[in-house]
């Protein structure tokens, strides 16, 4: 006897089913045209997982004695008891001359109490056809309202935990104890209420929640695209192409050795130089993983969020940084990191307090007061004048973002210029000072260039008392020329001067805007070579008279706004 446990192959849909839970249906098909039934799997919930049909009246014949053709022809030809006995056939049977074989139904206990051979049969077909380990399929295939927990704690149970493994107990065909213990008769019945009271449950317990999508090993499953977080690989790999030089590559055992001298022959050699870059390029991928995985690099979304949180400077910082992080375990790297932005920090902080010094700020109040003003002047529109062309034009507020030097302008800039000190005049001493005030009054203090750069465009300047006031600067005239009568109606620009710069203008006969386009160019050459200019260069810088640009010279230097080399 053949067992009942195969599936049928046919290429024709299968029969409807019924109200009732999926049963199948004979139809209204006559038996003439019905042609090849194939036996479907039936939905979980209901009594068989196979469904057996006979080809020619289409009744269900599972759960009862069945014969099978025999024939080479008929493939997996079943026929009822009272067809068979009829003498019915279809398509290609001749019941006449076909041989065939009885098959009944095998519920009976061989290895368990509670599970029959027909279900231990299903169980192993659904195992080799669905693989170890998808329960659920399993358990639909097996049928009988079994459940997928269930299915597997037999299994493991019976084959795999048994003594004789990989065969269960009782695999010995002269062991019918099981049989004897447990009649067919009686096993039939407990299986028939225990499908009865499981069918009545499914139909009163609640229903299933909808199935959610499995978290599968395949790219667009994770936080970072490519990543398969089941196989720990990615989509594209380092030196993705690397297995392309080895794909087709074939070793032989003694292949490649001189049967004569025993040495690898140069096609050998080239196989194994291949190998070995093979090798080199998979060693690369492997440093590369490891590096992402101990600094934690697949966790996107947190370390975007950690990000966002630093400043652009720290952002940059951090970029800078991530080379190192190659040579440094994870815990080593933030610490790195923090000592860095520490860094960072200090220098910014140092910075500001030299500006503040600068500006003759002493304590941190006037210094934050000091800090707020500026943000307010910068973030104050440029004025307009009444005749430009947008000037009745009232543009719209805006505030510019406040330039900040990147954190490595400010990790590898040079050392700032030196801020020099309040310098008293030679002539006074503490004797001279009375006791009552260590310092003159500010009434009485002028500002008088010391030797130096130029420190933001301005003169390095000392308190000197008013005593030690320098002469005016005169002019000296021009021979053959008259001086030049400046005025605010005739003149434009001439706001812009100071009283010693107008006498100047009008004695070398200068306009104003000329003027201030030769003083532009004379402190910007100057502060290319630390304030200090030539007289031979300042001539070439403005581009006049040699007698007028003589007498621009020796102001500027009178006034102390360069320094003559």
């Amino acid at each position: 006897m053949t067992p009942g446990a195969k599936r049928k192959r046919s290429s024709l849909a299968r029969l409807p089913t019924s109200e009732d839970g999926g049963q199948e249906s004979s139809g209204e098909s006559t038996p003439s045209d019905m042609g090849v039934i194939k036996r479907k799997n039936i939905v979980k919930g209901n009594e068989g997982g196979l469904k057996y049909i006979c080809d020619v009246c289409s009744a269900d014949i599972t759960s009862t004695v069945r014969t099978r053709c025999a024939h080479a022809v008929c493939s997996e030809y079943d026929l009822c008891v009272p067809c068979f006995s009829k003498g019915e056939s279809s398509r290609d049977h001749d019941p006449k001359t076909h041989p065939f074989s009885v098959i009944e139904q095998h519920s009976i206990p061989i290895y368990t109490r509670d599970w029959g051979a027909d279900e231990e049969l299903l169980l192993l077909e659904g195992l080799e056809v669905y693989g170890l380990g998808s329960w659920s399929d399993v358990a639909d295939h097996v049928g009988g309202f079994r459940t997928k927990e269930e299915v597997c704690d037999h299994y493991t149970k019976t084959y795999i935990e048994s003594s004789n493994f990989p065969l269960p107990e009782n695999a010995d065909p002269k062991d019918l104890s099981l049989i004897e213990e447990v009649p067919r008769e009686e096993f039939q019945s407990r299986k028939k209420r225990r499908i009865e009271v499981r069918k009545e449950a499914a139909k009163t317990a609640a229903p299933a929640p909808p199935k959610q999508k499995p978290t599968a090993s395949v790219p667009a499953c994770h936080e970072v695209q490519g990543y398969m977080p089941g196989r720990l690989e990615f989509e594209t790999e380092f030196c993705n192409e690397a297995e392309e030089a080895v794909q087709h590559m074939m070793f032989d055992p003694g292949d490649g050795v001189n049967p004569r001298s025993g040495e690898l022959e140069p096609e050998m050699e080239l196989k194994m130089l291949v190998m070995n870059i093979y090798n080199a390029r998979l060693t690369g991928r492997a440093d590369r993983k490891k590096i992402i995985f101990e600094h934690e690099l697949l966790q996107y979304r947190r370390n975007n969020n950690v990000d966002k949180k630093r400043t652009k400077e720290e952002r940059e910082l951090h970029n800078k940084a991530k080379p190192f992080a190659r040579m440094m375990n994870h815990q080593d790297f933030d610490a790195f990191t923090t000592n860095l932005e520490y860094e960072h920090n200090l220098r910014q902080a140092i910075s500001q307090l030299q500006d503040w010094r600068q500006m003759r700020i002493g304590d941190l109040k006037t210094g934050e007061k000091y800090e707020n003003d500026k943000q307010i002047r910068a973030q104050r529109p440029a004025p307009t004048g009444a005749f430009d062309r947008l000037g009745g034009i009232r543009m719209p507020k805006t505030n510019p973002p406040i330039e900040i030097p990147p954190a490595t302008i400010a990790l590898t800039a040079p050392e700032l210029p030196e801020r020099f000190k309040p310098t008293r005049h030679p002539h006074l001493s503490s004797s001279t000072v009375p006791a009552s005030s260590s310092l003159p009054h500010p009434a009485n203090m002028i500002l008088t260039p010391t030797k130096g750069p130029l420190t933001n465009g301005n003169t390095n300047v000392s308190a000197t008392p008013s005593s030690q006031l320098k002469p005016k600067y005169s002019v000296p005239a021009l021979s053959g020329t008259t001086a030049l009568k400046l005025a605010n109606e005739n003149t434009t620009d001439l706001h812009l001067l100071t009283k010693e710069e107008a006498d100047l203008c009008s004695a070398l006969r200068l306009m104003p805007k000329p003027y201030l386009v030769i003083k532009e160019g004379l402190i910007k050459e100057a502060m290319k070579s630390g304030g200090g200019l030539k007289r031979k260069s300042a001539k070439e810088v403005c581009k006049i008279e040699s007698s007028k640009s003589t007498r621009i010279f020796d102001f500027f230097v009178h006034s102390g706004w360069i320094q003559k080399v």
